[in-house]
């Protein structure tokens, strides 16, 4: 009995140690044929899901290595094949030649849906063309630019205080957290849940036990549940605010028996739609306002936030195109000043009232048609969008397989993935200064000078290239110009009282 019972162990030992042998001979083989594989390495079963989440916070400059040894790269995942491209021909491609091929996808929609919901950046078809068209319309009004202008000019105003109010007392800022804009930097439940939220739904692409945990409601999925239970509150809240205005301009309008108080009329987006929604036929609930809040918000809030702050830090690693943008602002303020037939008032450096009232008056010359003439402060915000876009990767679903440009197959189901942090480091798309901070590239003869949008893919491209790309310059311009038209060496040497 013994010796049968060691003779079965020895057996069950043995089985363990050829299949142990079988699954590290297997598993060196799979490695041995990739030895001249450019893109990651694999493992079996997981794919490069280990190193792709060990390369989780240094995702882009991850990706940086790749494409620079290949336009394309393929990273296998347990469930599907992520591709990576930098060629501009693969993503003019993908995002217009065969741009019905290159959905959203519902693997896409299903990850942002908690989120985004059936908003126009998480939509495919009819239903996004339907808001497409709304929000084209509403971005091409005279209205709406006129209406931005005014805010923008606001709320760059406040931004310029509070920095300088920061400066006069020798205070550190986090340009990137200044959150509502008000001195005292109050906590914002809102963008805290709504960061929180944005950064789950993205680790959710590359973590396959996210629907498990969301099943069980525990970890990221728990955190996630609280975060949307904010941002709905929020969100519900403005649209009622926003729905109680119309009412009362409307009756305003009503009790007066003459023209409309425009001034009552507020012509943005979300009242656009709201408008809209009363149209028994627009099928617009408070959820798809929900929606189109949530898509626009995420669409214009940490990505300017974040080119501005890219944009500053820029100026202060690079004085000589700092000296380059105030030189330019200073000659565009005395020129506008000589139309405007006004005398700019004198300020001192060390007075932060009169120096306020010198931006002030600065702010009041920057118009929609005067900021098209900054070449320069244009070129200083492209350039920066190229080296640190807003949007780092954009990935798109596949509907049927496919044959990129440079031979590259991809399989339906799958996800192809262009990613303009890599196209702008890439020398074959920029040349050999690709990874120099430089405005002068963008400029020709002093005038600003487009490059392909297939190229400089900060604002997509093809038919869902950004509606809000003008919107998006006057914002950055306008915050831009009002931060950079400060006191230069000079000015710090004249008396006081000086400019």
């Amino acid at each position: 009995m013994e010796e049968e019972r060691s003779i079965g162990t020895a057996g069950y030992n043995m089985g363990i140690l050829m299949l142990a042998c079988t699954v590290l001979t297997w598993i060196a083989i799979h490695r041995w044929s990739q030895r001249h594989t450019k893109g990651p390495k694999t493992w079996p079963l997981v794919g490069a899901a280990i190193e792709q989440l060990i390369n989780y916070d240094r995702m882009h400059d991850w990706l940086v290595k790749y494409l620079s040894k290949s336009r394309t790269v393929a990273v296998p995942m347990p469930f599907t094949t992520y591709t990576y491209i930098a060629d501009p021909a693969n993503v003019e491609h993908v995002l217009k030649t065969n741009f019905a091929n290159y959905p959203k996808g519902e693997v896409y929609h299903s990850y942002m849906e908690v989120l985004l919901g059936d908003g126009i950046f998480n939509v495919d078809g009819e239903l996004w063309r339907r808001q497409r068209k709304t929000a084209s319309f509403e971005f091409a009004s005279k209205n709406l630019r006129d209406f931005s202008t005014i805010v923008f000019r606001e709320y760059s105003l406040k931004l310029s205080a509070i920095l300088s109010e920061a400066s006069f007392h020798n205070r550190e800022v986090d340009m990137q957290k200044l959150g509502l804009l008000a001195p005292n930097l109050p906590e914002n439940c809102f963008a805290r849940a709504f960061d929180t939220a944005n950064i789950i739904v993205t680790l959710r692409f590359i973590d396959p036990l996210w629907k498990i945990k969301k099943f069980l409601n525990v970890g990221s999925e728990s955190l996630l549940d609280k975060s949307i239970k904010v941002i709905d509150d929020f969100t519900y809240s403005v649209i009622r605010t926003r729905k109680a205005e119309i009412d009362q301009a409307r009756k305003s309008h009503d009790d007066k028996a003459f023209h409309p108080d425009h001034s009552q009329i507020k012509h943005d987006i979300l009242s656009r739609f709201i408008e809209l929604g009363e149209n028994p036929e627009s099928n617009l609930t408070d959820k798809s306002l929900r929606d189109v809040v949530l898509n626009f918000v995420i669409a214009g809030r940490d990505t300017t936030a974040t080119t501005l702050s890219w944009a500053v830090y820029m100026m202060m690693a690079h004085a000589h195109v700092a000296d380059k943008l105030y030189s330019e602002l200073k000659t565009f303020e005395e020129d506008r000043a000589k139309e405007d037939k006004i005398s700019l008032l004198h300020y001192d450096i060390e007075d932060s009232k009169s120096f306020n009232q010198r931006v002030t008056q600065f702010a009041r010359l920057l118009t929609y048609d005067s900021l098209g003439r900054l070449h320069y402060l244009h070129a200083v915000i492209t350039e920066t969008l190229r080296l640190y876009p807003a949007v780092p990767q954009d990935p798109k679903g596949i509907l049927e397989d496919d044959v990129l440009p440079d031979g590259t197959r991809v399989k339906a189901g799958g996800m192809v993935t262009y990613v303009p942090y890599s196209m702008g480091r890439m020398e074959y798309n920029w040349g050999p200064d690709a990874t120099l901070f430089k405005p002068e590239r963008w400029l020709k003869e002093g005038f600003f000078q487009n490059a392909s949008p297939f190229k400089f893919t900060a604002f997509q491209a093809g038919p869902r290239i950004c509606l809000g790309k003008d919107s998006a310059y006057l914002q950055m311009k306008m915050a831009m110009a009002l931060l950079c038209r400060l006191p230069s060496p000079e000015d710090l040497k004249m008396p006081r009282g000086g400019h």
